[in-house]
């Protein structure tokens, strides 16, 4: 449950961010008037995600055992690249975003209402899709039969919509650098879990061989119905008996990313830095 709850907090806090400064801007610069086509491209960015969201979970279950299997592998490798993709370039480009927005909002100003709905809904309809993409194959991985796992996604946005306010209200300050630094650092680990689950659901349509070839079995000491057998795969994504291809992705991917991530920042170039969305600065 926690890690989807980090995956709701931390995808809904950059989608909130973004509401934030687009919002306030529009406030700041007087422009109220141009408050309703940008609500309306939210609208619309959100209604998206959600219909994206359940035709994966909907449309998934008309599908023979071995396609769904192939299909939910497939796009939780889709969902890993995706997410490795936004933790890196949020490090990268975070202190240059209230910036970019601020520049295509006084373009779409210029070109009229459509331009302003068409920014919002780009602006907010990537993180919703990616959202509802890793949000599904994160929740699929750690599901063990109960609603813990939407439970904890849906805190997780609850979460960031409260502190998006918090921020726009000018309530609530914290080093948004540092946050998503570790709120990365941690992503990445969750994402690794749902590598490896992806792998496995390739193995277990056939796709992929080695189904059967086991890198250890611990179900004896750490049960899957445990309490904390139920806690390491909810946090981790753990499984007591990987395969050895589970294994070797997941170290694969899980060392050399979180290296690089948290790897200083080079002498000369600028550290990414996330402004945060307060009334004074945006």
């Amino acid at each position: 449950m926690f890690a989807n709850y980090l995956i709701g907090l931390r995808e809904g806090l950059e989608a909130s961010l973004v509401v934030c400064i687009l919002i306030a801007y529009l406030v700041k610069t007087d422009r109220r008037d141009a408050l309703k086509p940008i609500w309306i491209g939210i609208a619309v960015a959100v209604g998206l995600a959600l219909g994206f969201g359940c035709a994966l979970e909907f449309g998934s279950q008309e599908l023979t055992f071995e396609a769904q299997e192939a299909l939910g592998g497939s796009l939780s490798i889709i969902a890993v690249c995706l997410v490795t993709w936004m933790v890196f370039w949020m490090r990268r480009t975070a202190r240059h975003l209230k910036a970019d927005l601020h520049g295509k909002l006084d373009a779409a100003l210029q070109m009229g209402t459509g331009a302003l709905v068409a920014t919002a809904f780009l602006a907010v309809g990537r993180e919703g899709l990616e959202t509802s993409l890793f949000v599904w194959t994160s929740v699929r991985a750690s599901s063990d039969g109960t609603e813990g796992p939407l439970i904890g996604v849906l805190l997780g946005i609850a979460t960031a919509v409260v502190l998006g306010y918090l921020f726009y209200r000018g309530a609530l300050r914290i080093n948004l650098a540092k946050f998503f630094t570790w709120t990365g650092a941690m992503l990445v680990v969750v994402a690794a879990g749902v590598l490896a689950y992806g792998f496995h659901d390739l193995q277990e349509a056939d796709f992929l061989p080695g189904l059967t070839n086991k890198a250890f079995d611990i179900s004896e000491t750490i049960p899957p119905d445990s309490w904390y057998g139920t806690l390491l795969k909810g946090v981790f994504n753990f499984q007591p008996d990987p395969t050895v291809l589970q294994v070797i992705v997941w170290s694969l991917y899980l060392v050399p990313t979180l290296a690089f991530f948290l790897a200083p920042a080079r002498p000369g170039k600028d550290k990414a830095k996330p402004a945060a969305p307060v009334r004074e600065e945006v």
